[in-house]
């Protein structure tokens, strides 16, 4: 696909999304975030992924729509019927407590976490703005109004590009040391979280290097 670099691009919301996601919003200039769709099922608007000693694990966050399969993104509830910020809190915890930056960087994230905010798209947003501090991003982020294809030039549409079923948009991903590394292959495009505690402040120049 051809993507104009150093403007602006159109993306889906995300629960801490992966690499790739972080990579657009590090060359953009401008980030619009698509939140007046149709709720879409099973992609990464509510989900992320860490590295675990055995391999990939889903971190789902539970949502409720509350015009069933007409609600929009933007009105998507999260539900704490289950203490899933504790259950997830817990793996990240697992995962990542020997690797070189997660004392550094947790306690911003997991406050996040556990700040009971109710709409997904608010707390997808607190989330990455948090980690785009932490690594050095200071593209503008900004909430889509309304929903349209994109009609101008330089505007780069990438709502429907992020999806467990769909292959990545780049065309590698360069290995670095995960926590795990001796018990497992390395995973390419996890979670931003695997990326920021495992190379802390150098996760800025790991973006540069994808293509």
């Amino acid at each position: 696909m051809t993507i104009n670099r150093r403007n602006t691009f159109l993306l889906p919301t995300a629960f801490l999304g992966n690499i790739e996601y972080f990579y657009y919003l590090n060359i953009a200039d401008r980030v619009i975030i698509e939140q007046q769709e149709t709720w879409p099922k099973q992609t990464y608007r509510n989900r992320t992924v860490i590295v675990t000693d055995k391999g990939s694990l889903d971190l789902i966050v539970p949502v409720s729509r509350i015009n069933g399969s007409h609600t929009k993104t933007k009105d998507i509830a999260i539900t704490y019927r289950e203490n899933w910020p504790l259950k997830h809190w817990r793996s990240i915890e697992t995962a990542y407590q020997n690797s070189p930056f997660f004392l550094y960087y947790a306690d911003g994230i997991k406050q996040l976490f556990f700040s009971k905010i109710s709409n997904l798209v608010e707390m997808n947003t607190l989330l990455t703005k948090a980690v785009c501090e932490m690594i050095d991003i200071d593209t503008e982020i900004e909430l889509s109004s309304n929903f349209s294809k994109p009609s101008v030039e330089n505007v780069n549409d990438l709502r429907y590009k992020f999806s467990p079923k769909q292959p990545s948009t780049l065309v590698s991903f360069p290995e670095y040391t995960q926590v795990f590394s001796d018990k497992q292959p390395f995973i390419p495009n996890a979670g931003i979280l695997d990326l920021l505690f495992c190379l802390g402040p150098e996760s800025k120049h790991y973006l540069t290097t994808l293509e």
